[in-house]
């Protein structure tokens, strides 16, 4: 879509941006695949991939081959680092955990709960974020629940009852929507817990109707929260035109993957242009002036030294709707991370 409005608008630099597109699967090693078959056809700027583990399997080679690699969506901290070739539209996991601690302290928490999962780098991450923000708070957290596999697990029953028994109103469960909709949130429900359930930008999507559709009533939903990189619900002009197009085009409602993709090549046409050419070194260069702001869909943002957005994160709340029997998104309010690291 983006590729579509750029070159309809003129191009960059006079020329129009064309697409070529490869198939990670996501799995690491199709990955590396992809970037070497798209090295070999002499692509200087490559947006992808979607997943942390993918992209990091590409980092390295971007930076030997001098290719410019914007991740839309790649949240692990160690994607991007200062001095090199790589850059995202996203914000980090780190910085999730403090907004959901940062959250708790503003709703008037000073004990929570969290349940994570172990070995799941992600959820992990999150997690250990979260604890040490709730350090910085003043916030004990007073249980840690846990479970060893991510991609397995469906009963956390044992696990909400022990939370149930501590009377905290407030918990953090940094997990993927196809566990959340299903599992999580069902089941605390159903152990009696119905304070908020915190989350991260793995919640977007739960309310989709292959999710929830486990005959789990849908005010469940009701009282989870989660940060993300914008909420369609957003009234601001560039949210609102880009949903518009987005749902003329594709006929659904565009989720922040679609937004963070959109941005990616938004900031590479505005690098290009800043740049004067397409030599992959000197856009890099552009990407690396920590004074451009980008105006995009998920926010005004600079870019930090590592090459990751300063921007503004969206608390979003899920709410259920009787009338039509769906949860929809609704935004809640937006946190902003400050510029002031290194």
């Amino acid at each position: 879509l983006a590729v579509s409005e750029i070159n309809q608008n003129g191009g960059v630099l006079g020329k129009q941006l064309e697409l070529v597109i490869k198939d990670d699967q996501m799995v690491s090693s199709e990955c590396v695949n992809a970037f070497n078959s798209l090295a070999a056809e002499g692509v200087e700027f490559v947006i992808g991939s979607v997943s942390s583990s993918c992209t990091a399997a590409i980092c390295e080679m971007a930076n030997e081959e001098g290719i410019v690699l914007i991740t839309p969506t790649s949240t692990a901290d160690s994607i991007t680092t200062e001095d090199d070739y790589v850059f995202r539209a996203c914000f980090a996991d780190s910085f999730q955990g403090k907004i959901a601690a940062g959250f708790a302290k503003e709703k008037g928490y000073d004990k929570v709960a969290a349940l994570y999962c172990t070995a799941d780098t992600y959820s992990k991450g999150i997690y250990d974020s979260f604890e040490k923000a709730c350090g910085d708070y003043g916030i004990e957290i007073v249980l840690t629940e846990s479970v060893s596999d991510i991609a397995t697990c469906t009963d956390f029953s044992n696990q909400w009852t022990s939370i149930v028994n501590t009377g905290v109103g407030f918990v953090f469960a940094p997990f993927y929507y196809y566990t959340v909709a299903p599992y999580i949130v069902p089941q605390a429900r159903e152990a009696g817990y119905d304070g908020i359930i915190m989350g991260s930008d793995s919640y977007d999507g739960a309310n989709l109707p292959d999710y929830i559709g486990y005959g789990s009533d849908i005010t469940y939903f009701d009282n989870v929260y989660f940060t993300n990189h914008y909420d369609p619900s957003d009234s601001s002009d560039k949210v609102r035109l880009f949903v518009e197009a987005y749902e003329a085009e594709y006929k659904e409602t565009p989720h922040a993957f679609a937004a963070l993709a959109y941005d990616s090549v938004y900031m590479l046409s505005a690098a290009i242009e800043k740049a004067g050419c397409a030599s992959a070194a000197k856009v890099r260069t552009a990407l690396s002036d920590r004074n451009t702001e980008y105006d995009c869909v998920t926010g005004k943002f600079t870019l930090d030294y590592t090459g990751t957005p300063i921007k503004d994160v969206s608390i979003v709340k899920y709410v259920s709707d009787k009338k039509t029997g769906t949860v929809k998104t609704l935004l809640d309010s937006k946190a902003k991370r400050t510029g002031g690291e290194k």
